[in-house]
């Protein structure tokens, strides 16, 4: 038997390799593959035991968050919670209005927005296209050590020099204002929009830059006209990252923003955020009465809104897409 195999394999001019070694060499091959398809079905099914774990797990939290935070409408109608003025929970006649902590959580958002999306674009193309090369390493040392930064650290530099600096430019009472908050928000998120934006501009063909150049566009022009535009996907995704940092952002803003429940008539007074109002009372409610329910209906909110910022940056970077296709 063995002798028929080895006239099979036998190879042609009778020189080569000899015949047992290439049937011991077929038969390693085999069992070599063989491994590598077990190995490759393990690794595929844990892959897909650890996506489904994840997405087990969020679904969870979103279930137990929207079904505590729904208890609270048999206390008080959705109206009365979303467009309230007031919020007293510990008062005798307690009051849940959340629309001063909204109108707080988008003031500051679009303030950090205003203030670090043109820092941050500015930046990335300096740093892309601008800097020279020692120059740019620095630059991408400093916003690598910022984005390390804890956000409370941050939060207490705006407490000792930002809040002062807002008091005195402004001839203000108190220096704990949404302009404070909304400037160390945009430092936070500075790091990211920077990165991303370099990091999407850095990817271009080198050819985009070479042709606006043989066309006798300078280089200011080809980075208006040609990189900016071709980059923009990247960069909207940068600016979107930041928006998500801006408006989940809990301990900085609740430590320069005064905390006040009013609606702020500008951004030189003091107001307070969805995420500050959770953090500073879920520790002083009573588990399961109305106080702890509205807080999660407060989360409920706040996932509504990260939701529909997700869902319009989605629907921008595709447009975007398919319009640089």
């Amino acid at each position: 038997m063995f002798d028929s195999i080895l006239a099979i394999v036998k190879p042609q001019g009778g020189e080569g390799i000899n015949p047992r070694e290439k049937l011991e060499n077929s038969s390693w091959n085999l069992t070599k593959s063989y491994k590598n398809r077990i190995r490759e079905f393990l690794i595929e099914k844990i892959i897909f035991v650890l996506g489904v774990t994840a997405l087990l797990i969020m679904g969870l939290i979103f279930v137990f968050l929207i079904q505590t935070g729904i208890r609270l409408f048999d206390d008080i109608s959705v109206g009365q919670f979303l467009f309230g003025r007031e919020w007293y929970p510990n008062a005798t006649n307690p009051r849940f209005g959340i629309l001063p902590m909204i109108a707080g959580s988008l003031m500051v958002t679009v303030g950090a927005i205003l203030i670090s999306v043109p820092i941050g674009i500015g930046s990335a193309i300096f740093i892309a296209e601008v800097a020279p090369p020692k120059t740019k390493t620095v630059f991408k040392l400093i916003i690598e050590f910022l984005s390390a930064i804890p956000s409370v650290v941050l939060g207490f530099l705006g407490i000792v020099v930002l809040s002062n600096w807002v008091r005195i430019s402004f001839n203000l009472s108190s220096g704990f204002t949404v302009l404070t908050g909304s400037i160390v928000i945009a430092l936070m998120a500075l790091p990211t929009i920077i990165s991303v934006s370099d990091d999407a501009i850095r990817a271009l063909p080198k050819e985009y830059r070479e042709a606006s150049l043989a066309l006798g566009a300078s280089k200011w022009e080809t980075i208006k006209n040609v990189l900016l535009p071709a980059a923009s996907s990247g960069i909207i995704a940068a600016v979107m990252l930041g928006v998500g940092r801006a408006i989940g952002e809990t301990m900085a803003v609740m430590m320069v923003m005064g905390n006040a429940v009013q609606i702020p008539s500008t951004y030189l007074e003091s107001g307070r955020t969805l995420t500050a109002t959770i953090a500073a009372e879920m520790g002083d409610t009573v588990r399961n009465g109305t106080h702890y329910n509205a807080l999660f209906a407060i989360g409920v909110v706040l996932l509504i809104m990260t939701s529909v910022i997700n869902t319009i940056s989605e629907w921008v970077l595709h447009r975007a897409q398919r319009e640089g296709k």
